[in-house]
């Protein structure tokens, strides 16, 4: 029963406001659902056709053919033409060593060849004079032996003389006697010729040693003017200076660092791939590189090759794993990454940063000798035979 004064029950509110509510939560449900749905299929998409093809590591450096320069002969530092970190072109002079004791050294060097030269001068000469000692021997043997035949006639003559006593006795014999002298000094005179063509043989050996001497002295002129040259030392590449520790004053034994070059062109990426990785790496396969000195900046390069072990092989002390103590470490084997022309300058990038190498497996490859190919054939041939 219903009290008279008491007041009437309140009419319910009208208008639509709550289920327009419910339909707007409904329809951003919806909206999150396909958008949701779509960056899931998105993603699927993505992945089948391109993720799963890719292989990445963090585990990667660039590097490249730093010089270390070092002097090949002894000496004091006297310039230093570069500070660290100065670009510098092939040929450049870095740094000068004191070479007076080496201008020394040459000048005596070649003292020593033209000492050797002018006796080489003097030898042809006396040769020449041999010679014409020689042809003067042989024109006294010449004349000797004319002597010697007329000589001869004489004895025959005086001996058929004494026979029919047109001659005395006396006579005769020195006609005898006149003919036996010109015999022996035809004979002196041919061992003379003799003794002077055989000295000719002797200066001929003597020219031999100078010539060897010679040829000697010049190839020590030649190693003091090398060591002259090696007093100035050169920058064999274009590239920038650093680790500079020449200094001027100093004493530089040969085979000392000075300093070291970076190149400025030729670098390369080394990346460290897990063994599970390798199985779809092969050479000439894009890759993408990613440092984190310029963020956001994506260099390009392809895969060169593939080390013949794992990283942890050519190590100082590479590990062993005892039986009973084993426990399995994932390996990584490093993989050379060839930088494009375009990229591969140092100064973009540098040797020693840390990047991100990322290869498309889907990438035309040269076949790698890390994977072998699987011999399917011949069990395939045994199966058919069976």
């Amino acid at each position: 029963m219903t009290s008279p004064n008491s007041p009437a029950p309140s009419a319910a509110p009208t208008g639509g406001f709550p289920g327009k509510r419910l339909a707007a939560r409904g329809f951003v449900v919806r909206g999150v659902a396909i958008v949701a749905a779509l960056a899931v299929l998105g993603y699927g998409v993505y992945w089948w056709t391109t993720a799963r093809y890719l292989e990445s590591t963090d585990d990667a450096y660039v590097g490249g053919d730093v010089t270390v320069l070092a002097p090949k002969v002894p000496g004091y530092i006297a310039q230093v033409l570069v500070t660290d970190n100065q670009a510098v072109r092939a040929g450049d002079v870095l740094v000068r060593l004191d070479d007076r004791d080496y201008r020394a050294a040459l000048a005596k060097a070649e003292g020593a060849v033209a000492a050797q030269q002018a006796l080489l001068a003097n030898l042809d000469a006396t040769a020449r004079l041999q010679t014409a000692v020689i042809a003067q021997a042989h024109a006294s043997v010449a004349a000797v032996t004319a002597d010697a035949r007329r000589a001869h006639d004489d004895q025959v003559r005086y001996q058929d003389l004494v026979a029919k006593s047109a001659v005395s006795v006396q006579s005769a014999q020195k006609a005898d006697a006149d003919y036996k002298q010109i015999v022996a000094n035809r004979d002196r005179a041919q061992a003379g010729a003799t003794a002077a063509e055989r000295q000719l043989d002797v200066i001929a050996t003597q020219k031999q040693q100078a010539q060897a001497a010679l040829a000697q002295s010049i190839a020590e002129r030649d190693i003091a003017r090398l060591n002259l040259e090696d007093t100035v030392v050169r920058a064999p590449v274009d590239g920038t200076v650093g680790n500079r520790r020449a200094r001027t004053g100093a004493y530089a034994p040969a085979g000392t660092q000075l300093l070291s070059i970076v190149p400025a062109h030729g670098l390369w990426v080394d990346a460290n791939f897990k063994e599970g990785q390798l199985a779809r790496l092969r050479p000439g396969m894009p890759v993408k590189i990613e440092a984190d000195v310029l963020p956001g900046r994506v260099f390009h390069g392809r895969v060169a090759s593939l080390a013949p072990a794992t990283g942890a092989q050519f190590s100082v002390l590479p590990p062993e794993n005892a039986t009973g103590n084993f426990t399995k470490i994932v390996q990584r084997v490093p993989v050379r990454v060839q930088l494009d022309d375009a990229d591969g300058h140092l100064g973009t990038l540098r040797p020693g940063l840390s990047v991100t190498a990322e290869v498309d497996a889907r990438g035309e490859g040269r076949e790698s000798p890390a994977t072998p190919a699987t011999p399917a054939a011949p069990a395939a041939a045994k199966v058919a035979a069976r």
